[in-house]
């Protein structure tokens, strides 16, 4: 199993390309169902997760190829089931409820299940996918749905959910009527997934606000044009703090900095140096940051996504920290791997108590999920010495050409193998 070897206590400096959405992309791949025919993605991703989506997308019988851009032919279905083989590996999966609904009039797909960082329930899918008509049975692990006639009608969600507000949309482009969807999901992925399908002739109004207004049609088609994935905000984040982490300077190019906002506004806030362009943006330090509370909430709030890394900046920040996470009920399990570097976290319910330390040092630890993964690369990067991080695989699930992509600006970085003697040339 592949780790990940660092050597910390480096300035970072340079400029980092930032892939597509991993967000953006997994709902769009499954969307193409919607719409019968060849679709032309750009700008997806090489990810673990993507290619998942695509294993899943060809199982139901829509192969695709993938070169300079993501080729999807969806003219044929031939099963209507997300098995538990594939949605085990990645909880996205269940966005395939909604398209299955639409385009074969039923959909067999496998419970999700909990996973590290939470249980994430999908109530509020199946209820608004009731609200437009749908029936569910849950039976064998699988839910079990069912449509005769997909209906417009106006759904409030209980609570804000990103993929539920994109299974129900999903299903809703292909609905008689009008269907409302309040307290929606404002994310810029539920946008772009809208963008997408309007590409394909939906009417979706609203669209990155809280209430979306979707006028159903009768039939979709791919667009003639290639319709380019989103820049990964979260990717960017990551960067932009180990600019600011290592002490240097990191700009992250082809982004949409209005989407990074709120994690402009937290660096900013902490003391450090961060500029913008119309499609880059940059984020640095001289020496220490100070700390900085914040909270996690849904867009436009600070995102769940980008706390684990934010908590790997106030580890060595001057001061103390209080970090909330609102999302997730089980968000801070890379806090123990953190105290293996050094750090000083209390936790006490979804509140996370940093004091700041002048210096971590380097260590073996493990992660547990791709953002604690992430987490735990920014405190490598930071630290004296080695830093070993095991089960790299998470950090594939949303991170391409990492160790590329660090070793251009500057980082010792390089994949090791678990249980496996390190090189024989150091690390350094």
């Amino acid at each position: 199993m592949d780790t990940l070897l660092l050597n910390g206590g480096r300035p970072l400096r340079g400029s980092v390309p930032i892939s597509g959405a991993k967000n953006a992309s997994l709902p769009i791949l499954i969307a193409t169902l919607v719409a019968p025919g060849e679709h032309l993605l750009g700008n997806v991703p090489r990810l673990v997760d993507t290619s998942s989506m695509l294993s899943l997308v060809g199982r139901i019988g829509c192969p695709s190829i993938i070169g300079a851009n993501t080729r999807i032919d969806t003219s044929r279905v031939a099963f209507c089931e997300a098995p538990y083989d594939i949605v085990r590996t990645m909880r996205a999966s269940v966005l395939a409820l909604g398209p299955l609904l639409a385009r074969c009039g039923e959909a067999h797909v496998s419970l999700p299940g909990g996973c590290a960082i939470g249980m994430r329930p999908i109530d509020q899918h199946l209820k608004g996918l009731e609200a437009i008509g749908c029936r569910f049975e849950l039976e064998g692990g699988y839910v079990h749905g069912r449509v005769d006639k997909l209906r417009g009608a106006e759904f409030r969600f209980d609570v804000v959910t990103v993929t539920g507000t994109e299974n129900v949309l999903m299903a809703a482009v292909l609905a008689e009527g009008t269907t409302v969807l309040d307290n929606a999901a404002a994310e810029p992925e539920v946008e772009d997934l809208a963008a997408f399908l309007n590409g394909c002739g939906a009417h979706i109004e609203g669209a990155g606000t809280s209430r979306i207004v979707i006028h159903g049609v009768s039939s979709l088609k791919p667009s003639p044009k290639v319709h380019n994935i989103l820049p990964d905000r979260i990717e960017a984040g990551t960067y932009l703090v180990a600019g600011v982490i290592s002490q240097g300077n990191v700009r992250c190019e082809n982004v949409r900095p209005a989407d990074l906002e709120p994690v402009i506004r937290v660096l900013r806030e902490a003391g450090a140096a961060v500029e913008c362009g119309d499609t880059w943006v940059s984020a640095g330090a001289d020496g220490r940051v100070h700390a900085v509370d914040i909270e996690t909430a849904p867009h436009p709030g600070f995102p769940t996504d980008m706390q684990a890394q934010l908590m790997a900046l106030m580890c060595v920040a001057k001061g103390t920290s209080r970090i909330r996470e609102t999302i997730f009920e089980n968000r801070f399990m890379h806090a123990a791997e953190l105290l293996r570097l050094g750090a000083q976290i209390h936790i006490e319910g979804n509140t996370a108590t940093v004091t700041g330390q002048p210096q971590l040092s380097g260590a073996t630890v493990m992660a547990t999920d791709l953002r604690a993964s992430a987490s735990l690369v920014l405190a490598g990067l930071a630290a004296q010495g080695k830093t070993e991080v095991l089960r790299l695989y998470h950090l594939d699930r949303g991170y391409e050409r990492l160790v590329e992509k660090l070793s251009a600006v500057g980082a010792v970085v390089e994949r090791g193998q678990e249980g496996r003697p390190a090189p024989r040339r150091e690390v350094a």
